[in-house]
């Protein structure tokens, strides 16, 4: 509902004219960078060109070209001017100062986009006291297909073009540069993991919460060699030269046939294919020099305080889309135990089911126990950290993975939650989004979420049910079982 005129505010580039929406000034469709088609495709981003007059900025600029494995677009706009931010501020103008939360969307490196109406962020923005912002990146091959003649991680690179952009512009919109917090889920909070480990991305953010993290980072041997296969598909080599003309419909479908038929090639690309993983941040040594794990363990995330954390039943989702749950075998659960899990598992959890196994190892390998190492590593590297677990509902899909998204942005009227909840009372799913919006804006404001900060010791975390409780953390066996695992980048095992 639009309550009043529009709202204009000066950027680096040109005026914008938003609009008032519910008291807040909402502005979308703003380009960070120029659009990466023609001659910049698969190039890293470059700077967004000027324009004279007002530049109406109502309206969610087009997606990047998404990966179609669950369906088409949720807001299929367009056209190639991928590359755009939105805002939402209580207060626009120069003077006011508010702390900023900078939103990155998950998808797998495969698909997401900042038009998503999960991500609507009136709420957090109005509630919270705090500038909102999201932005489209490049995902799949456009954004993280390794390519001869093209920078890696051109997706990541997005990021920081993003995230600079605000550091020249949100003063405008009323936020303060100097206190930024970047969040995301998935694939968006193991971006913010590789933001904290790039050295282009330093001093571009104060604070970081990373929501169900996945440990996937792939070596440049395995990147090459699924780009090589992708490439194949479409009859070409993996050069930019090569793609850059090629439609971005067929690539997307190019990259949408991997992940299917990764899953024949387990003894070439590991764990990578059995998970059917076609994309991934890639280890390249320069935009991304060495793992997430590694660098917060060494320090470099120390001056940015930190929230990580997980939900507690992750896969369930991953299973009920496969349509799996209910119909995996004792030989599922040993073949999950044999691919993934380190020894153990059957004796620290004696009277699981075969499915019950079976989704604890997945689980844990993709986004509980990465999520939980990134808290740990930012500890012994010297920073501070806070760890969490959503462990609310116990019916349905339970705490599964991508819950917390509609919770965090408290859009507890949305389809996403009704269906993730099934029958859950939506008032309830009001309470522990709450919690959420309560813990995210004051982290944001201060630092502090509201409860202790994590150390080796006590190991307390926040678990977030329909009251949020202090408790130590509550996946102990499966920590212990992992303490020695190193999530190093995923590799090729033959060529």
């Amino acid at each position: 509902m639009i309550d009043r005129g529009p709202e204009v505010v000066r950027t680096t580039t040109g005026l914008v004219r938003g609009s008032i929406e519910n008291g807040l000034a909402v502005f979308r469709g703003i380009p960070f960078a120029k659009p990466p088609v023609g001659e910049l495709r698969f190039a890293a981003p470059q700077a967004a060109e000027g324009w004279d007059g007002v530049r109406a900025a109502a309206s969610f600029g087009p997606p990047p070209p998404e990966s179609m494995i669950f369906g088409p677009s949720s807001n299929p706009v367009t056209g190639d001017d991928w590359l755009t931010v939105n805002v939402w501020s209580p207060q626009p103008g120069t003077g006011a100062a508010l702390p900023v939360m900078v939103w990155i969307h998950g998808g797998g490196y495969q698909f997401g986009q900042s038009g998503d109406p999960t991500y609507d962020g009136a709420r957090l923005a109005g509630e919270g006291g705090v500038v909102l912002v999201t932005f489209n990146h490049r995902v799949g091959v456009d954004g993280f297909g390794l390519l001869e003649g093209a920078p890696a991680n051109r997706g990541l690179l997005d990021q920081v073009a993003a995230l600079e952009w605000v550091r020249a512009n949100i003063a405008a919109f009323g936020g303060d540069p100097a206190q930024v917090t970047v969040f995301g889920q998935s694939a968006g909070a193991g971006s913010i993991a590789a933001l904290l480990a790039m050295p282009r991305a330093a001093g571009l953010f104060r604070r970081a919460i990373a929501q169900s993290a996945p440990g996937t980072y792939f070596s440049e041997s395995v990147a090459a060699d699924l780009m090589t296969a992708i490439a194949a598909r479409l009859g070409r080599r993996p050069t930019a030269d090569d793609l850059r003309g090629i439609p971005t419909a067929d690539i997307v479908a190019a990259g949408d046939a991997m992940n299917t038929a990764m899953v024949a090639q387990v003894e070439r690309w590991g764990t990578a294919a059995y998970m059917k993983i076609p994309f991934a941040p890639v280890v390249d040594g320069e935009v991304l020099p060495r793992t997430p794990f590694e660098a917060l363990a060494a320090g470099a995330g120390r001056d940015v305080d930190l929230i990580a954390g997980h939900t507690r039943d992750e896969y369930r989702l991953l299973l009920a889309a496969d349509g799996r749950l209910g119909n995996l075998t004792d030989e599922d659960a040993a073949t999950a135990l044999r691919m993934l899990a380190p020894d153990g598992y059957r004796e620290a959890y004696p009277t699981a089911s075969a499915e019950r196994l079976y989704e604890l190892v997945h689980s844990d390998w993709l986004f509980r126990m990465p999520s939980h190492r990134l808290a740990e590593a930012q500890v012994a590297g010297g920073g501070r950290a806070y760890a969490y677990e959503l462990a609310w509902p116990d019916s349905g899909l339970g705490a599964c993975h991508g819950l917390d998204s509609p919770l965090v942005f408290g859009a507890t009227q949305g389809a996403l939650l009704g269906f993730l909840l099934d029958a859950e009372p939506l008032a309830a799913a009001e309470q522990v989004s709450r919690h959420f919006r309560t813990a995210w804006t004051a982290f944001a404001n201060s630092g502090d979420p509201g409860w202790p900060a994590y150390d080796a010791t006590q190991r307390l975390v926040a678990v977030f049910g329909s009251d949020l409780t202090v408790t130590q953390y509550p996946e102990e066996p499966s920590r212990r079982l992992w303490a020695r695992h190193a999530f190093a980048p995923l590799p090729l095992l033959s060529a």
